[in-house]
């Protein structure tokens, strides 16, 4: 009788547990972003904007590390809000993305948002642990051909 392994547990995976953290610090996020009727997704575009303002559509789905197609999709919820405006750019291809006054105020509210939620959840690690931490996950992700330009998506597929 041939003897089988036991799978190990999903309790013995770093990764699963980075997954529950992460779900868990975005999941709070997003019933904050809630009250505004904002994603965590939508979030992201508008402050990559914010700070980024004339950004086209390619630019802006590069930096948030998101493809086109669903870029797009969320820009346009966005424009409807009247959170984001679409200006043409050097030729009509490229159609810049900046912040309409609502979107430029709302941004620093859920900033704080943003901020309070951290707070919340890394309160128990003090800066040295903080620090610590954020160097190994920013050491984890390169060691493993993560690139703020790619996000990763490049080794995925």
């Amino acid at each position: 009788m041939s003897k089988t392994s036991h799978p190990s547990d999903l309790e013995d995976h770093l990764g699963y547990w980075l997954r529950c953290l992460s779900n868990f610090v975005s999941g709070s996020f997003e019933s904050k972003l809630s009250d505004h009727d904002i994603s965590v997704a939508q979030w992201v575009v508008l402050r990559t904007i914010f700070e980024n303002s004339g950004v086209t559509l390619n630019q802006a789905a590069q930096l948030v590390g998101v493809d086109k197609s669903s870029l797009s999709r969320m820009v346009e919820r966005l424009v409807q809000r009247g959170l984001i405006n679409r200006a043409e750019g050097n030729d009509r291809r490229s159609v810049g993305l900046t912040l309409t006054a609502t979107g430029k105020k709302l941004v620093p509210q859920l900033a704080k948002l943003a901020d309070e939620n951290d707070y919340a959840f890394f309160k128990s690690l003090n800066e040295k642990q903080r620090k610590d931490f954020l160097t190994t996950i920013q050491k984890l992700l390169t060691a493993n051909g993560w690139e703020p330009t790619t996000h990763g998506n490049d080794r995925i597929k």
